[in-house]
């Protein structure tokens, strides 16, 4: 079996594929000061939690990790060898994607980016723009020969509203929620549509210009935690796919795995 780890700024989403299954997955905080073991503790407990055998946990032959905080990598890669006495594949310069990457500099992609590229071209094999709603919300654009072309970044909408929060004194915090008008009649709606109509807005926006800019019709994903909450929104969003970056890591990995 193959544990697939994609660390994010705020969440660390796992995946166990038995050859192209996703069998299971967990979203866990990311936590740079968390110890090797304490992780160890708390991958096994996910584990005991979705009911898996012994056989299955031991199964685990390989991991491959993509992480855009690199002072995690110091945990996990310990943890990968002294848990599973597996060296991890990380996503990085070097590693083959099957993807030509068009950025002035390669190294500063973030890697979530190429892999939830990658997964996407696998899956539709056409021009796509991929929104992934996390700690940022980022934009990418696959040409239809499958090349990554770059993108842009925004703040993500819990970053957007906690600095709302924080420099409003008398508004108060509110869930993620979508109110039936624009138009409300109480504070915290008003918060509410202002957040999430403004926010879908904002990326209809993007993803019209970027449009504009191809001269084309892309197809749009959506992927990322908050995807499913945000998306519904906007009227630019085709698809949603929750587990993009997992499939694009196991692809990757069977990339190369031959080389290991």
């Amino acid at each position: 079996m193959l544990l697939v780890i994609d660390v994010g700024n705020t969440n660390t989403v796992l995946g166990l594929y038995d050859e192209d299954k996703l069998v299971h997955d967990w979203r866990i905080r990311t936590e740079i000061d968390h110890t090797i073991d304490e992780y160890g503790v708390l991958i096994y407990n996910l584990y005991q939690t979705s009911r898996m055998k012994i056989a299955e946990i031991k199964a685990v032959s390989a991991i491959i990790i993509s992480c855009v905080v690199p002072p995690m990598l110091n945990i996990l890669e310990p943890l990968c060898v002294k848990y599973f006495n597996l060296k991890p594949m990380i996503v990085g310069p070097g590693i083959k994607t099957g993807m030509p990457i068009y950025y002035d500099n390669p190294k500063e992609v973030g890697a979530d980016r190429i892999v939830n590229a990658v997964a996407a071209y696998d899956k539709y094999k056409r021009d796509a723009i991929i929104v992934d709603f996390g700690t940022a919300t980022t934009f990418d654009y696959i040409s239809p020969k499958g090349e990554y072309m770059g993108g842009c970044i925004a703040p993500g909408i819990v970053i957007s509203s906690e600095a709302l929060f924080k420099r409003a004194s008398k508004l108060p915090r509110v869930e993620f929620s979508t109110p039936k008008t624009v138009i409300t009649k109480d504070t915290v709606s008003a918060i509410q549509a202002g957040i999430m109509f403004g926010y879908a807005g904002l990326v209809d926006g993007i993803v019209e210009r970027m449009k504009a800019e191809v001269k084309a019709n892309p197809m749009v994903i959506a992927t990322g935690g908050l995807a499913k909450i945000v998306a519904p929104e906007t009227r630019s969003i085709d698809k949603i796919e929750d587990m993009l970056t997992l499939d694009g890591l196991r692809i990757i990995y069977n990339l190369n795995k031959k080389s290991c």
